[in-house]
């Protein structure tokens, strides 16, 4: 594989946002989820009448697993129409082979969420600048939701891709779906009130939950910083790298099959 050939798919998927109504419409509606769940972080700045450092807004925006939750679904919307089949798609298949081309939708997958994230960073940032001050510091603690939050909005897309090139978009949408809703009802409230658990037990829940659900791997405070039993933060990203490198390995197994069809690409 030549990083040129990566390079010039990804470009190319990428000048495809130019006045797409598709693209305009996620980074909207992030906006608005943004302006919706950093309301919280806005009515406590308000309450105790003080002020906060400007990323800390987004700590206290995504430190939930239903914020990490809704932010990731808006994913959707931008890689619907993954593998990105479109007029481009011969000519780069007569000229590379499947697995590049793959590759460089890899890349497109893992840049676009990049600038995705970003953008979800700097949109509550700038709803939350009345009740914010711009200090000469950077939070660690953003910088590492941001990662956690990466790392699972990225599992979530991989895991899309390889089911739209085994069974087609709607099986990569209910694949997410059942992704997301498992993350969703595998917390410890919802344990305990299944199983009817005691109190006494809803430690050793909350530490299965913790290992067992990509959603709460991906939440900041379910994780061991010294005293107890949940993930530490190298081994969720440890598994979470793992897992992501594993759906890409056998989405280039699956492209090998792909049955491409390029009827009704745009012009």
């Amino acid at each position: 594989m030549k990083p040129k050939q990566i390079f010039a798919v990804t470009k190319y998927n990428f000048r495809r946002w130019h006045k797409n109504p598709r693209i305009v419409i996620t980074f909207c509606l992030a906006f608005v989820l943004c302006f919706l769940l950093s309301d919280k972080a806005v009515k406590f700045a308000k309450e105790y009448d003080t002020t906060m450092q400007l990323v800390e807004a987004f700590v206290w925006t995504f430190g939930d697993s239903n914020s990490i939750l809704l932010s990731s679904l808006l994913l959707l919307l931008l890689f619907a129409d993954m593998p990105f089949i479109n007029s481009g798609t011969p000519f780069y298949l007569m000229r590379i082979d499947r697995k590049t081309w793959l590759t460089g939708q890899a890349a497109y997958i893992a840049l676009a969420t990049l600038i995705y994230l970003a953008f979800i960073l700097v949109s509550t940032s700038l709803v939350c600048m009345r009740q914010s001050f711009i200090g000469n510091m950077w939070s660690e603690t953003a910088a590492i939701i941001f990662l956690l939050m990466l790392l699972y909005t990225l599992l979530m897309v991989f895991i899309m891709l390889l089911f739209n090139l085994r069974r087609g978009q709607l099986a990569g949408i209910a694949a997410v779906f059942a992704f997301s809703l498992f993350g969703f009802l595998l917390n410890p409230q919802t344990i305990k009130a299944i199983f009817k658990l005691p109190d006494a037990l809803m430690y050793k829940a909350n530490v299965a939950v913790g290992w067992l659900s990509p959603l709460n791997q991906a939440t900041y405070h379910m994780h061991n910083f010294g005293y107890d039993l949940l993930p530490r933060l190298w081994q969720t990203y440890l598994i979470f790298a793992m897992l992501i490198a594993l759906c890409f390995y056998m989405s280039l197994r699956a492209v090998r099959n792909y049955n491409f069809s390029f009827g009704g690409t745009e012009a």
